[in-house]
């Protein structure tokens, strides 16, 4: 079992809090195509013919490529990798690009799955984060792929905007509900340093939402959606029963995958690479039949440290026997001597063999993964 990764730069806008790799440089996107389409035959041998059970378009904004450009993708996928029957086909898409002829043209494609960044139903917050579409917009882009036969479709969600309140948090949250999506992502807003919303930050035109406000508006979240029916099976991922992101999930399993496109990572369980972020040299590199791009060979610590961030962030949690397996019983033991004190205060519990946050422990996460990593003397 293994995935795919094609990471689609293109944006027509930027919005002022992301710092993944993008660009508005459309007249690009043939060229980026052509050797996209380049790296996936160069490197077919890296997935080592393993199944591809996960296909997965991240961005950027994958719906800005045309039918013909994401059918040559498609066609090169297929002529090189053993794609399964049933394979996970997701495609992240902007709600203003989901028009129901485009949304049409995805359906002949192998795509049978959107996630639709929505982030917010409130247009004022939606302006200020120069997002490109409208809260109207977004419902009837949810309504029409519903129309155009997709079953199985995930929207985003952010929460601790400026200016968000309890009741507007829970408007976008009983909104998201009324559309019944089979997965909402929910993600608390970051301030990364070089974004436009982090130097607002600074400047002092926006203000932080306190931690304790953070806390509720999970609690709300986690609460609303489980009375709903949806199961909390990652800290920021819920679903309806069996409708997990499996190309998620396999990056919590640790399972192998191809990533192709510029800022693109792949891993193959002993060592990690990633492409140059920057298109022109991307392109540039893949004609010449000379990737650019730097990798990392993974020691026992690091891979170690890594299943502990994975797994624990899933409801199942750590498989205490695959450590032992992967590691040796010493891991094992540093694992739980090192969580004995989160066990004391029943944040961890050990159940069927597996160490997982309990309800209290997901609110110091971040502060249970750390204690449990393995610290480079």
């Amino acid at each position: 079992m293994a995935g795919i990764y094609i990471h689609v730069p293109f944006c027509k806008t930027r919005c002022i809090y992301c710092d993944f790799y993008s660009t508005t440089q459309s007249s690009l996107q043939p060229n980026y195509v052509s050797a996209l389409c380049k790296e996936l035959v160069q490197r077919k041998e890296y997935l080592d013919s393993e199944s591809v059970e996960t296909i997965y378009f991240g961005g950027g904004t994958p719906s800005q490529l045309s039918y013909e450009e994401l059918t040559a993708i498609f066609q090169t996928i297929t002529e090189n990798y053993r794609v399964t029957e049933n394979a996970e086909v997701t495609m992240e898409a902007n709600p203003d690009d989901l028009s129901s002829t485009y949304l049409s043209l995805l359906r002949k494609l192998p795509f049978n799955r959107i996630s639709m960044g929505i982030q917010t139903f409130h247009d004022g917050t939606l302006k200020l984060l120069k997002r490109r579409h409208s809260a109207l917009q977004a419902l009837e882009a949810f309504k029409k792929s519903r129309v155009a036969g997709f079953n199985n479709i995930s929207i985003d969600l952010m929460y601790g905007l400026p200016g968000e309140s309890i009741q507007t948090w829970k408007e976008d949250i009983n909104k998201a509900i009324s559309l019944s999506p089979e997965h909402i992502s929910a993600y608390h807003l970051t301030y990364e340093q070089g974004t436009p919303i982090y130097n607002m930050l600074q400047q002092h035109k926006i203000r932080e939402v306190t931690e304790e406000l953070s806390v509720t508006f999970f609690n709300i979240l986690r609460e609303e959606l489980l009375k709903s029916g949806y199961e909390h099976y990652e800290i920021s991922n819920f679903c309806q029963p069996g409708k997990e992101s499996k190309h998620n999930t396999s990056y919590w399993k640790g399972v192998n995958y191809l990533g192709c496109g510029p800022s693109a990572h792949s891993f193959n369980g002993k060592s990690r690479e990633w492409n140059v972020s920057s298109l022109n040299d991307y392109i540039k590199g893949i004609e010449k039949g000379e990737r650019d791009f730097e990798t990392e060979e993974l020691n026992a610590d690091t891979r170690y440290n890594e299943l502990i961030i994975t797994s624990l962030r899933t409801s199942k949690g750590i498989c205490l026997d695959q450590i032992t397996q992967i590691f040796g019983g010493a891991y094992t033991d540093y694992c739980l001597k090192m969580g004995t004190k989160y066990m004391e205060q029943e944040s961890l519990i050990i159940e069927s063999g597996y160490l997982r946050l309990t309800e209290k422990g997901l609110f110091i996460s971040d502060g249970i993964m750390s204690t449990l990593l393995k610290v480079e003397n």
